[in-house]
């Protein structure tokens, strides 16, 4: 290894096995949120009592499909694994010999080689107009952190960890009623790692207008916790989202009581926090606003994931659909 470092700068080969390989991988990856690299390695080290052991040059697709085969045989908090589920495993193998012939280590990548069944699509259920008038409507009584929080998940369609990361000087008037949000961090939970603040998703800022009742929906927030810190005789937390103690509250709070919240009040078994950022893409795609600008807020890339991923119709417009024809 030594000699191969010295003559060639790396001393990765097709002898070294996929586990070895795989371990350098993901040492070296910079492009992937903390979180997501952390998924990784929690689905590598299921995947290499399978084929961690065999060597990069002698991995061949039949060793990819028992792998396959043996982790469709597990179960999930005591139901069989999906099919998309075992799929993700397949990727990330996929990912990693896809860098190893990238770099020229093997002629081929085993893992686009195998022909696999068609996964179950489950149709996410956008909220309508009414709904969203409801779950408004039942945030009324609820403390405002809780409040602002789903409030802004609906409005700015911002992801969990983007509005735990969420500063007050994040927060910009543009005139005495509107200001403009800049989303530039997020803060998530990493298995044995704890709390974790890097960049967005997309490793990219983005800015969002708020209008006027929700900015000054923000600004009662703010003036709520400036006075919560006076009486308790310490400054204000720089985040919004921070308890009676100053200290920031765990993403998970937010999820947990957002689940409490739908229980409580006859909303479908399906919806989740991400719902919230469901309902603001697909508002705004159905009332005419351009796939790139809803993009943008929404921090994708580009359009295409926005399209499989968001594009379809609300029930209401299904039924417009119908009437037109009718």
């Amino acid at each position: 290894e030594i000699e191969r470092t010295v003559k060639n700068g790396f001393c990765e080969d097709a002898e070294m096995t996929f586990e070895e390989y795989a371990a350098r991988w993901l040492n070296r990856q910079v492009k992937y949120a903390p979180g997501t690299l952390a998924s990784y390695r929690r689905m590598l080290q299921k995947v290499f009592p399978l084929i961690g052991a065999i060597q990069l040059g002698r991995l061949r697709p039949m060793a990819i499909e028992n792998m396959l085969v043996e982790l469709r045989k597990r179960e999930s908090h005591g139901k069989p694994v999906q099919e998309a589920t075992v799929q993700k495993y397949l990727t990330v193998v996929s990912a990693v010999l896809s860098d190893a012939k990238r770099n020229e280590i093997i002629a081929k990548n085993p893992a686009r080689m195998i022909d696999l069944p068609d996964t179950e699509r489950r149709e996410q259920f956008i909220p309508s107009e009414e709904d969203a008038n409801r779950f408004l409507n039942a945030l009324a009584d609820e403390p405002w952190e809780y409040k602002i929080f789903y409030v802004l998940a609906l409005y700015t369609g911002c992801r969990r960890g983007e509005l735990c990361a969420l500063k007050w000087h994040d927060f910009i008037m543009t005139d005495k009623y509107r200001c403009v949000l800049t989303v530039s961090r997020s803060r998530s939970h990493i298995a044995g790692q704890g709390v974790q603040e890097g960049p967005t998703k997309n490793k990219r800022s983005r800015t969002i207008v708020i209008e006027d009742e929700i900015t000054s929906l923000v600004r009662g927030y703010c003036y709520y916790k400036t006075a919560m810190a006076e009486k308790a005789g310490r400054e204000v937390s720089p985040y919004l989202f921070a308890d009676e103690y100053g200290k920031f509250i765990h993403p998970d709070t937010f999820t947990k009581h957002l689940r409490k919240i739908f229980k409580e009040n006859g909303f479908p078994e399906s919806f989740h926090l991400h719902t919230l950022r469901y309902y603001m893409v697909s508002s705004l795609l159905h009332h005419g606003v351009d796939k790139q600008t809803v993009a943008e807020l929404a921090g994708h890339a580009d359009t295409s994931f926005l399209e499989r991923t968001y594009c379809h119709p609300q029930m209401e417009l299904k039924r417009q659909a119908a009437n037109v024809m009718t």
